[in-house]
């Protein structure tokens, strides 16, 4: 087979093409992770890690926090045990969202969502997000174009989730990632590609009560969930790389006013489960932190105790999301949020605003998000969802 040579239409694309092949790579100074994340310092780089992008409005809009709301249609990407204290039998939703916008114009990700209440107290759920890098093209040594491609990633999953008592839910997901990149094709001189496969779960569980005060009701939500346990994915023969096994903790605590205001405010902390890139010498040979390449049980575990300057740089792994969302009379619903990362461990920070609107059997949401940099690749960054309501549709 000929050795090709990607050329990107973006330098973000290319970036995401390399991470497969070494994991523990560092990227040029001053470039973006295809995720938005600022590659300068010894950041934690995965295959697969679309899975990260959340994928609808409500919860873009309120910073990224989602483990501990109330339920809704796409409780299936943030903690699918969410659904069996929803109001409704049945739901379904579609988002789209064109990401990384100002590098690239068709970088896309588009999020089908559904579930249905088999009894009181169970559910099932389930999604599909399919992420397009946009075209490429292949060339040779000398600069003849090959091939056009596009590469794309999807996820397929179903959940399974049980009430467990009257205030609390357990969850289950299993999933199933496919990853090309490249088509096949040989990359800069490394060996053959394929696509890659793999699966993964979701553990999650969610508590919920209410609490009638003097003259409002005040209701909490606790969550957690453990995203992405699954074996690596490989891309070559000789390589093996984890996908984004990710911790979500977060608390929910929402006033309702009176019968037709309510207020909810959030807060999640992420921290991704895989092992930290060790410094190396020359030689490649480990002179502070730990070895990454374990298996996966082992990076798990160890994820809480690998990285090179010790504990205060796990503390700086950890990402914080945080929300306010005020609804009137259920039908029209304003939202902010904010999400912030370590400087060292990707530097994202952003403010997001949304808005949602209930119209009998239909919903809409929208989110936009602004950057505290104005050269962050999520900058003005949009989603968009629809959602259908089958018990109305049903009436």
């Amino acid at each position: 087979m000929k050795t090709t040579h990607l050329k990107p239409k973006s330098l973000v694309a290319a970036l995401l093409l390399s991470l497969p092949f070494s994991v523990s790579a560092q990227i040029d100074p001053n470039q973006q992770d295809v995720i938005g994340r600022e590659s300068t310092s010894n950041i934690i780089s995965t295959s697969a890690s679309f899975l990260l992008i959340a994928p609808d409005s409500r919860a873009g809009a309120m910073g990224d926090a989602g483990v501990a709301t109330s339920p809704d249609v796409n409780s299936q990407h943030w903690n699918a045990a969410k659904y069996v204290f929803s109001d409704d039998n049945m739901g379904f939703s579609l988002s789209y969202l064109p990401w990384l916008k100002n590098y690239v114009d068709d970088m896309k990700i588009c999020y089908l969502a559904g579930f249905n209440k088999i009894k009181q107290n169970q559910a099932i759920g389930y999604s599909l997000t399919y992420f397009s890098l946009g075209d490429m093209a292949f060339t040779d040594i000398s600069g003849w174009e090959i091939k056009h491609f596009t590469p794309k990633e999807f996820a397929i999953d179903g959940s399974y989730s049980l009430k467990l008592a009257d205030y609390l839910s357990a969850s289950l997901t299993m999933r199933y990632i496919y990853s090309n990149l490249t088509g096949g094709m040989s990359v800069n001189n490394s060996e053959e590609t394929h696509a890659g496969h793999t699966v993964a779960g979701d553990i999650a569980v969610y508590y919920n009560k209410a609490f009638e005060g003097s003259k409002h009701t005040h209701i909490l939500g606790l969550g957690a969930n453990i995203s992405n346990i699954g074996t690596k994915i490989s891309y070559t023969q000789n390589n093996a790389n984890f996908i984004p096994t990710n911790l979500k903790l977060g608390a929910a605590y929402t006033l309702e006013l009176d019968q037709y205001n309510s207020l909810t405010a959030t807060f999640d902390i992420n921290k991704l489960l895989v092992p930290t890139p060790p410094l190396r010498d020359k030689n490649d040979e480990v002179v502070k932190g730990k070895d990454d390449d374990v298996s996966v049980p082992v990076g798990i575990f160890r994820s809480f105790g690998d990285a090179p300057d010790g504990f205060s740089e796990e503390l700086k792994e950890i990402s914080y999301s945080m929300g306010l969302e005020y609804w009137y009379s259920k039908t029209f619903a304003g939202r902010m949020g904010y999400f912030s990362e370590h400087k060292d461990k990707g530097g994202r920070k952003y403010l997001t605003f949304g808005v949602g609107l209930k119209l009998n059997v239909f919903s809409f949401d929208f989110s936009y998000l602004v950057t505290t940099t104005a050269s962050n690749p999520l900058q003005n960054t949009v989603r968009f969802t629809l959602g259908l309501n089958f018990d109305k549709l049903k009436k």
